[in-house]
């Protein structure tokens, strides 16, 4: 496969992604989501200064909102044009500034070492995308800044599921994935199994796996 054919490739997989995930949003008349930021961020983040921050894979734009509430500058990305329609009308009620953009995070470009906290909760990041494009991501937390990483502890039968609904997790990076790629210039402060905090009600995930970076 040339550069032309593997653009062109890589464009097209954008592009059934963000159509996969528009048709999911659009299962629903209303929001997918609560509309509350996820409690982990919230724990994590409450008593750190307020600086730029980015969210990556935002949905429908809780967290991005919430952070920006506290003062925070947050540019909020995702690749489904439906979910972010929500986040800027949320937004707007809000009274919340966001720079929502909408692509695919790995193959955006984004403005490196330029973020005081890059969070990613729980993100569907495809290993397909190869490493480079997920090193460039970490490259956007900036010094002293903190990536914090979230995802849900899965199960064999979760994994079962998942696969059952066409999703295979191991089609994705995961927390382990993420530490790897991690240079010497990140301190990991914690990788560790935590109690999902204020877990939806309908929810079989009552367990996350919090990694939280800090770069040098």
């Amino acid at each position: 496969m040339d550069g032309h054919e593997h653009g062109h490739h890589e464009r097209f997989a954008s592009a059934a992604q963000a159509d996969q995930w528009d048709a999911r949003y659009s299962e629903r008349d209303g929001t997918m989501w609560s509309g509350e930021p996820n409690g982990r961020l919230v724990a994590e983040v409450a008593d750190l200064t307020p600086g730029r921050a980015l969210d990556v894979g935002c949905g429908e734009g809780a967290d991005a909102i919430w952070l920006a509430g506290r003062g925070w500058t947050v540019t909020a990305i995702d690749v489904s044009d439906v979910a972010l329609g929500r986040a800027r009308a949320a937004a707007q009620r809000a009274g919340a500034t966001v720079n929502w953009l909408c692509g695919d995070t790995l193959r955006t470009a984004l403005p490196a070492a330029s973020f005081d906290l890059v969070t990613m909760q729980y993100p569907a990041l495809p290993k397909a995308a190869g490493d480079a494009a997920m090193r460039a991501l970490l490259d956007t937390v900036g010094p002293g800044g903190l990536l914090l990483a979230v995802y849900h502890d899965l199960g064999d039968e979760h994994r079962d599921h998942m696969k059952s609904q066409g999703f295979d997790p191991a089609d994705y990076l995961d927390a382990d994935d993420l530490a790897q790629l991690l240079g010497d210039d990140f301190t990991v402060e914690r990788h560790a199994v935590e109690p999902r905090i204020n877990p939806p009600p309908d929810t079989q995930h009552i367990a996350d796996i919090v990694l939280r970076a800090r770069r040098h």
